[in-house]
């Protein structure tokens, strides 16, 4: 049970969904965001943007934020959970691209804290070729998720056990978008 009375059945609008629906006036602009970060039209697909988000959760030990997002980057990579698990274990060993390997470090290093990004870090990534606008939204993305991760964290939300909990909420933003987990059903 959360630490505060957020006025709706934590089985049906778990995580991050209830403090959402308790302040929708802060739900919109957060939405938005993870929209804006992890769907837009970017060189680096959703299910990577996905990946990078359900990495930074793992790292910050968030279940509610790395189990979704881990069957949000699944829904959309080809490897589906293979991979997302893959990832998680030992990004170095994944079989990733080598500029996904270096913007997961970088987005390791901002879940440390952001004087962890170095030069040398981005200048690895650039050297496998990842742009400016990739290596600015990989850290904007890590450090989304350290206040999301914090969010649901610092609230206490329920977050399901079951992997499958995740997998209809996984098709109706892989579907519909980040707005529709405020304005819909579990």
């Amino acid at each position: 049970m959360a630490h505060i009375e957020l006025g709706v059945d934590e089985k049906i609008f778990p995580g991050i969904s209830g403090p959402m629906r308790y302040r929708p006036e802060t739900a919109k602009p957060l939405n938005e965001l993870a929209e804006v970060l992890l769907r837009a039209p970017n060189s680096l697909t959703p299910g990577e943007r996905e990946l990078i988000a359900a990495y930074v959760s793992g790292l910050n030990e968030c279940r509610f934020c790395c189990s979704s997002h881990s069957a949000f980057a699944a829904a959309q990579l080809d490897e589906g959970m293979t991979l997302v698990d893959q990832v998680r274990a030992d990004p170095d060993s994944a079989p990733i691209s080598t500029k996904l390997r270096a913007l997961l470090r970088i987005a390791g290093a901002v879940q440390e804290t952001g004087r962890k990004v170095t030069t040398e870090l981005v200048g690895a990534a650039r050297a496998e070729g990842a742009t400016d606008l990739e290596i600015h939204d990989t850290v904007l993305i890590a450090a989304a998720f350290c206040m999301f991760n914090r969010y649901v964290d610092g609230l206490g939300t329920f977050a399901p056990e079951a992997p499958e909990a995740y997998e209809a909420v996984a098709r109706r933003i892989v579907t519909h978008g980040y707005g529709s987990a405020v304005t819909t059903e579990g």
